[in-house]
């Protein structure tokens, strides 16, 4: 665990962005019950933790990816933090829809992105990767290179992992599942039961309480 990694988990465990009830479970978009939920959309509105995380976009793309030439980010979690980096790196900036605008220029890639680009996607969260993979599929599909994706967190799911390698597409996270909960024990901010719980819930996600 780098110290970044470490001081983002305690950053989300301090605003609260971090969510665990096993009692009253969450529902993901997937449909999957989960104990445990991520809402990365509350660090818009603490600046200090903002640029924490923009910061260490820039830092992480100036360091893998020096030949970058357009910064993309997933709608609609990673909109706002994407502009954030592109400014910082003063990069030209587009985002990728879920789907096809239903009027007007029914776009899926806002904004302009010049063909034969090198992309970096910037994504706000990774549970197993496919809507992620679909925005990177999307630039491809328009004419350019995408060299890697950054994520502010992970679950460390296996199909995450597969998902990414077969899209043959460079994955980089700034938290973790793992750096999360060895955090959140620290502080107390979850109790041994909960932790257990969590845990029997990571082994198998798909299909847990079910």
């Amino acid at each position: 665990m780098n110290e970044i990694s470490k001081q983002i988990a305690n950053s989300l465990l301090q605003i609260k962005a971090v969510k665990i009830n096993v009692q009253k479970h969450f529902i993901w978009a997937s449909g999957w019950n989960s104990p445990i939920y991520c809402d990365n959309r509350k660090i818009l509105s603490y600046p200090e933790i903002r640029k924490l995380i923009y910061t260490a976009f820039a830092e992480k793309i100036n360091e893998k990816y020096e030949n970058c030439e357009f910064i993309a980010g997933v709608a609609t979690g990673a909109i706002a933090h994407g502009v954030l980096v592109a400014e910082i790196l003063k990069k030209p900036f587009v985002y990728v829809r879920s789907a096809p605008k239903s009027h007007g220029m029914e776009n899926l890639i806002e904004g302009e992105l010049t063909e034969n680009s090198k992309v970096v996607v910037i994504e706000d969260l990774i549970s197993t990767g496919g809507s992620s993979i679909a925005a990177v599929d999307a630039i491809r599909k328009a004419g350019c290179k995408v060299l890697g994706m950054l994520a502010i967190f992970s679950y460390e799911f296996d199909a995450a992992i597969k998902n990414f390698a077969a899209a043959n597409c460079d994955l980089t996270t700034l938290c973790n599942y793992t750096t999360l909960l060895n955090e959140a024990t620290k502080c107390g901010y979850i109790n041994d039961s909960d932790i257990k719980t969590v845990g029997d819930w990571r082994k198998s996600p798909e299909t847990w309480r079910k």
